[in-house]
């Protein structure tokens, strides 16, 4: 009598389902077919290294990664984005940064995301794969959404408030902390209110 297999316990036991509380969003895994990019900045002073550095990293090739610079999100007319669409097959995966990337209306992640579904297409969402079917991934991907229009209205209604971005300081350090923090801003900016 031989030793079981790893192949052996699998083919007896089936298929193994996420622990409790783990769905929606799957845990970076070997996507299938082709890893198309999409990388946005808001305005001509923006640099988008750093988003082209992230996808790499998530494995998209130089040559399949579409940009637009100086557009926002809320546009839907983007040359870059356009092109990205068009480039995706049956199978392939858009990959993003982070949503915000892609849309900044809670209405034009949803088109985008039904549409990328509706074609057979994955979307990444930095690593993460958004599952359409699954409840708590249509739940967490319309929380994400839904952030990125607040953070995008919040914006808009700053200038009309008096607020204004703070200066820059010499400590770097604060500086770079404000940057992997940036929720602590958005608490520090709800503080006020656009309406009063």
């Amino acid at each position: 009598m031989t030793e079981p297999t790893a192949q052996h316990v699998a083919d007896a036991v089936g298929p193994v389902a996420a622990p409790a509380g783990v769905s929606g969003l799957a845990a970076p895994s070997r996507p299938v077919g082709i890893l198309i990019g999409y990388a946005r900045c808001s305005t001509e002073k923006q640099d988008l290294t750093a988003q082209r550095r992230i996808l790499s990293e998530l494995g998209v090739e130089d040559q399949r990664v579409y940009l637009d610079h100086g557009l926002t999100g809320r546009n839907r007319s983007r040359p870059g984005l356009t092109q990205a669409l068009a480039a995706l097959r049956d199978g392939d995966t858009l990959v993003v940064p982070k949503l915000d990337r892609l849309a900044r209306s809670v209405p034009d992640a949803r088109a985008i995301g039904d549409s990328l579904a509706a074609r057979g297409v994955r979307l990444s969402l930095g690593g993460n794969v958004y599952d359409p079917t699954d409840p708590m991934g249509k739940m967490f991907f319309n929380i994400l959404a839904t952030l990125a229009e607040f953070e995008v209205d919040l914006l808009r209604c700053a200038p009309a408030k008096g607020w204004r971005s703070p200066a820059p300081t010499a400590d770097s350090r604060q500086a770079a902390q404000a940057q992997r923090h940036p929720a602590r801003s958005t608490a520090e900016a709800l503080r006020g209110s656009c309406s009063g």
